[in-house]
């Protein structure tokens, strides 16, 4: 992983391996990737189960992925599309950050500030014990808030800005929840492409 990243940042949380790099993708790249993912991908807006309820996600979501392993959360099950170029270019380079074979790529649009990510962890066991999930922004910049499970004073927020990477790793999901919460102050959408590897059964 580089270590003369001039915008470099880590928590040094207990219990987490954590790294945020603020410009992961320069200013063209981002706003390029952005508005060609915007309008290029499969958004839909599922439902989940919610205590028992079917309830509308607050945002849309699409997951591609170099195999046809689907992936289950929050009792709802996504089938893969094949990776675009974008989606392909964007994980090679993640390869000069974190030396991690990622198959998917679940990616998140949060049309303004109503939608939004409820507190979880990305602990599901078709990411093995100890997942990388590596986070890369697009378009609008949102705030993204950690919590630990355990201890109720450990918390902390980043605002993830465009063309940034967030890596979590390690223990991270075992000790740590996340959320996007919701904010009345932003108007305009932004993307979350998150990768994953999905193990084989």
């Amino acid at each position: 992983m580089p270590t003369n990243h001039l915008k470099y940042f880590d928590p040094q949380l207990p219990d987490a391996d954590i790294n945020y790099y603020k410009d992961f993708l320069t200013e063209q790249e981002a706003s390029h990737f952005f508005a060609t993912l915007l309008n290029t991908l499969n958004w839909q807006q599922h439902h989940i189960k919610i205590f028992g309820k079917s309830l509308p996600q607050p945002r849309l979501t699409a997951l591609y992925a170099e195999t046809r392993m689907a992936y289950t959360y929050s009792g709802l099950t996504l089938r893969p599309l094949p990776f675009t170029p974008e989606l392909r270019k964007i994980k090679t380079e993640l390869k000069e950050f974190i030396a991690e074979d990622f198959t998917h790529c679940l990616a998140n649009l949060y049309r303004d500030g109503k939608d939004s990510m409820g507190l979880h962890a990305d602990d599901e066991k078709e990411l093995g014990r100890n997942p990388v999930i590596a986070s890369v922004s697009l378009g609008e910049t949102r705030k993204f808030r950690l919590k630990h499970k355990f201890d109720k004073n450990l918390k902390l927020d980043i605002d993830l800005e465009p063309g940034s990477l967030l890596i979590m790793q390690g223990s991270t999901q075992h000790f740590w929840k996340h959320e996007l919460p919701k904010t009345a102050t932003i108007k305009r959408p932004r993307i979350n492409l998150t990768y994953r590897r999905i193990l084989q059964e």
